[in-house]
């Protein structure tokens, strides 16, 4: 006769029976029948109960089926599909108690990127879900005020922003985003530059009084890594308690040059520099004081920041236009959302890819 010990279940084993993973997705981005597949075989591994399914459709990128998941007991909120998706899921998830998962798809997967998660390995991805830590990160919340008096609030997880990078995405053929990806913006940027012109606005930091400013774009970031590399705050963490704020404010095109070569090539080194020991010492600390003091893209950093323009502007939030606004205010939720990350050294479906 077996003892006690040997055949009652484990703490762990009645924790992980209990637990419910959901997968809110955009049917347009995954391969639904391989995606089921891939999650069903992990799931029966951890001996975890059966996943939700919550299909996204155009009048709803997501919010109200992670709302549904939830309530229906879901511990784990996997959003799979693009930054939309993942935006829409996440806002839900941040006002509960349930974990953030991602399944990343589409275009940009911005926030899968900051946080060096699986691209382009399902596999690896799925197992996160059951088998993950859970790392909490910060979390922007957005009030934004329209033209004619109406506000609305957003939540935001990568970056918000006014100007150039709202008008390019507001510009962006969505028929040339399917076929080429990222690279459409491309051609947005340069049709965006010829409609680039300055705006001004006053501004708040924080407690340091009211400033103004005219500008060209206007970012707030929770993290600072943008497709193909790019890197436009270089300082940004995504766990730090702050926003990093770049006012781009060029004189010219060669003012438009310098952007780039700083964000496209100069930014990573100065990432690599800050986490260096040189940049604890005296002169490594004016060397990065100094850099973000250059006057074509200059940097802020706070936890509530506040805009009015002096005309409507092209508002976007994690890379989706949201329309025209007058003012917005960002405030910071440090450590307020739970997102699942694969534990270290766990490369039994194949190697994490760094961007």
């Amino acid at each position: 006769m077996s003892s006690p010990s040997e055949t009652a279940p484990t703490d762990d084993a009645l924790h992980t029976e209990q637990r419910t993973a959901a997968v809110v997705y955009n049917p347009v981005k995954v391969h639904v029948e391989t995606l089921k597949r891939t999650v069903a075989e992990h799931q029966h591994e951890a001996g975890w109960a059966e996943t939700l399914w919550f299909e996204t459709t155009e009048e709803d990128p997501g919010g109200g089926m992670a709302r549904a998941a939830i309530e229906a007991g879901a511990d784990v909120v996997a959003a799979a599909g693009g930054d939309g998706t993942v935006r829409a899921v996440a806002e839900v998830v941040h006002d509960s108690s349930a974990t953030l998962a991602l399944l990343p798809s589409g275009t940009g997967n911005l926030l899968a990127r900051n946080m060096q998660l699986p691209l382009d390995d399902l596999p690896a991805s799925v197992r996160t879900i059951f088998h993950g830590d859970d790392r909490p990160i910060d979390f922007g919340e957005l009030r934004v005020e329209r033209d004619g008096g109406d506000r609305e609030r957003f939540g935001f997880l990568v970056m918000a922003g006014l100007g150039l990078d709202a008008r390019m995405l507001a510009n962006t053929k969505p028929e040339l985003k399917k076929r080429v990806g990222w690279l459409a913006y491309v051609d947005s940027l340069f049709r965006s530059l010829r409609d680039a012109d300055a705006f001004e606005f006053r501004y708040q930091l924080d407690d340091d009084g009211n400033h103004s400013m005219r500008a060209h774009s206007l970012i707030v970031g929770n993290c600072g890594q943008l497709q193909a590399g790019a890197i436009l705050l270089p300082d940004a963490e995504i766990d730090d308690g702050v926003f990093d704020i770049a006012v781009m404010r060029p004189r010219g095109f060669f003012g438009w040059v310098r952007i780039g070569a700083r964000v496209f090539w100069e930014n990573g080194i100065l990432r690599t520099f800050r986490r260096s020991a040189l940049a604890k010492t005296v002169v490594g600390q004016k060397l990065v004081t100094a850099s973000r003091e250059e006057r074509p893209l200059r940097y802020l950093r706070g936890q509530e920041f506040t805009a009015r323009l002096e005309h409507a502007d092209e508002f976007e939030v994690d890379g989706d236009p949201v329309g025209r606004i007058v003012a917005f205010r960002a405030r910071i939720d440090p450590m307020s959302l739970t997102v699942r990350v694969p534990k270290p050294g766990d490369d039994r479906h194949g190697s994490r890819q760094v961007p």
